[in-house]
């Protein structure tokens, strides 16, 4: 599943971003860009929309694992 989402904060491991749901799903920063990432804050930017494709939802552990699209 394809969304649009915004990103909330911006971790050394990678971003989470708000996609409209109870909980913000997090872009770890191997699924940030299709090159090596040292730092997500290259990337990304609080406030920034940004194309997300749902990897897993982990209910249980209350956890959405999300990849960039066109980062």
């Amino acid at each position: 599943m394809t969304l649009e989402g915004v990103v909330t904060n911006v971790a050394a491991f990678g971003a989470f971003v708000d996609i409209g749901v109870h909980q913000d799903g997090l872009i770890h920063i191997s699924q940030l860009a299709n090159r090596f990432v040292k730092d997500p804050r290259d990337l990304v930017r609080v406030g920034q929309v940004v194309n997300v494709t749902v990897l897993e939802v982990d209910v249980q552990r209350k956890r959405i694992a999300l990849k960039a699209n066109g980062l």
